[in-house]
């Protein structure tokens, strides 16, 4: 057989010429069509169903958020296995499919099913949602910042999560970006107890005037001479002194704002979530995790 093989090529040297050219022209532009990745995508599709319940211990979440989601989902079509995790306030479900299920098959299956039990669950508990389109192995990049002597952390924390993360995200192929380190900015409103009890200030009544301070409110429309004009209440602020200046009560016809009762300043959040470094400094990483069936050279270059 090898001997006819051999015979049929050198009786038929244009032909087998031409084929292995034609193959190679194909293997070519083939290979700059395919997918380069790492390693292999070893996780059937997965669709991660994520549920906040603050407050609640895990037991409570287990049996009033996360049973119901895992009974909703167990029942969908191409679904093979279904797993949990219930911490303190919080509860994920991850719903794994059918090998060659297509993930946008599969989370606007999960989707449907969640639409169906918001009654079921607590009214203090928010509504089920689905994680990134993103795998195990689909971690590409991470980046590293450091601060000098004059950024502070707590700068370089406010740039990753507002500057650097979100042009990441805009980048396609890019399901998520996760941000660990630093110092998270929060505004702090320290009461002074003697002042409250001189005013006559009650904590229910800072929390109304805090929480109602920072929304914006549509007035409606305003005519004049034939044109419309939008009228909008712009109370949203992040200035330390507009925040102070918010109305807490009135002491007959002297109003009490926030600033006459509490010192307002920002400071980072506590308590720490995480804590990263780089060659030993203090750092704010950013991992970026790519979309599945995304070519990760081309994703890098990007």
């Amino acid at each position: 057989m090898l001997d006819k093989l051999i015979r049929f090529s050198l009786d038929n040297r244009v032909t087998v010429l031409a084929i292995a050219v034609l193959l190679l022209i194909v293997g070519s532009f083939v290979v700059s069509k395919m997918e380069v990745d790492v390693f292999p995508d070893l996780n059937a599709p997965t669709v991660v169903v994520m549920t906040e319940a603050p407050g609640m211990a895990p037991e409570e979440v287990e049996r009033l958020v996360t049973f119901p989601v895992e009974t909703a989902v167990n029942g969908a079509t191409d679904v093979r296995r279904v797993r949990s995790s219930s911490t303190t306030g919080f509860s994920v479900v991850w719903v794994e499919f059918d090998w060659g299920t297509n993930i946008f098959t599969a989370r606007q299956i999960v989707s449907e099913k969640l639409s169906a039990i918001n009654e079921q669950l607590p009214p203090e508990v928010g509504n089920p949602t689905l994680g990134p389109q993103s795998s195990i192995l689909g971690e590409i990049m991470i980046i590293g910042l450091t601060a000098d002597s004059i950024t502070s952390m707590e700068e370089l924390r406010t740039l990753a999560d507002w500057i650097i993360r979100p042009r990441l995200l805009s980048t396609g192929g890019v399901a998520q970006v996760s941000v660990l380190g630093g110092d998270i900015k929060e505004y702090r409103i320290a009461l002074d107890p003697d002042k409250m009890k001189h005013y006559g200030v009650g904590l229910n009544e800072v929390m109304t005037a805090v929480e109602g301070m920072n929304r914006n409110f549509s007035g409606g429309v305003l005519y004049e001479y034939g044109n419309e004009y939008i009228v909008r209440g712009m109370l949203s602020t992040n200035r330390i002194g507009e925040i102070g200046k918010a109305l807490v009560k009135k002491k007959g016809s002297v109003p009490v704002v926030l600033e006459d009762i509490a010192e307002i300043d920002t400071a980072a959040k506590m308590p720490r979530m995480g804590v990263a470094s780089l060659n030993g400094n203090p750092a704010v990483m950013l991992t970026v995790t790519k979309q599945p069936n995304v070519d990760t050279k081309k994703l890098t270059e990007k």
